[in-house]
């Protein structure tokens, strides 16, 4: 091929791919909503370059997102964005109240204690649920909840209580074995992407978790990576362990990226998108 030919089909590609990228776009809002007389404000995200409706579905997969002790902050808003990238549906729900948030250990403590123990943790979670359906833009039948630490607990505990969950990963969080009863009323599956070595988590905690999941014959898999503290998806926790002289959590860039990848192959093929 002549290089004048080339550059013309070159340019001729090039038009073609105009429209398509400028169809993608990511839209994001806050959504407000209310639980148990607290008002929250959740942070919805998806991109519209992908369709509502193929292969028989209409709406796309939605993925909840529950967040670190921290709350609602630019780290969860920013995975919701990834997710959305990915074509998902994902709303990252508020546990404490619309603004809340910290970056002090104390503060973050006393913020979560009343939700462990307690029916408001799922229920608080099951509010974002609820909200995330109401946008009419997902597959009742494809929703994932993810969460990281605290949230991790938050999601786990949801799925507990039978919410319709087809999947759920869990993130360096509080690991709440299953109670005997929630066997029958469950049908998600878990991924737990635990750091080997996080001082927060004990073994003790981390046997029980898996004897429960094992008596009651839930499909999961646990992956746990080396090297890898509390907080090891985050690429703030050095700073916040710095600021509150915590031990025991950091970042660790290895273990984000595959246990990135982990959830990325697990939600392909239970919810059978992308």
């Amino acid at each position: 091929m002549k290089k004048s030919a080339h550059l013309a089909v070159l340019f001729v590609l090039s038009a073609l791919a105009v429209p398509l990228a400028a169809r993608a776009k990511l839209i994001s809002r806050a959504i407000a909503y209310e639980h148990d007389g607290v008002r929250l404000e959740g942070y919805l995200a998806y991109d519209d370059a992908y369709p509502f409706a193929s292969g028989g579905h209409v709406g796309r997969p939605g993925i909840l997102i529950a967040p670190e002790w921290w709350g609602l902050n630019d780290y969860v808003r920013g995975r919701a964005d990834q997710l959305a990238g990915l074509g998902y549906v994902a709303f990252a729900i508020d546990m404490y109240g619309k603004g809340v948030t910290t970056t002090h250990a104390e503060t973050a403590k006393r913020l979560a204690q009343p939700f462990y123990g307690s029916e408001l943790m799922a229920d608080r979670a099951r509010a974002g649920l609820d909200q995330l359906i109401k946008t009419g833009l997902v597959d009742e039948k494809r929703i994932a909840a993810i969460g990281y630490c605290f949230g991790g607990a938050a999601v786990l505990s949801l799925a507990y209580t039978g919410a319709p969950l087809a999947a759920v990963v869990c993130f360096h969080g509080s690991l709440i074995p299953a109670p005997a009863a929630a066997a029958a009323r469950i049908h998600a599956r878990f991924l737990i992407c635990h750091g080997a070595i996080d001082p927060f988590v004990t073994k003790d905690q981390v046997d029980a978790f898996l004897k429960s999941m094992n008596e009651g014959k839930f499909e999961y898999e646990f992956i746990s990576y080396s090297g890898a503290m509390h907080a090891f998806t985050n690429p703030d926790s050095d700073q916040l362990a710095f600021e509150n002289r915590l031990h025991g959590i950091g970042y660790n860039p290895v273990a984000d990226r595959r246990s990135w990848a982990a959830m990325r192959g697990f939600l392909h093929e239970v919810l059978g998108f992308n």
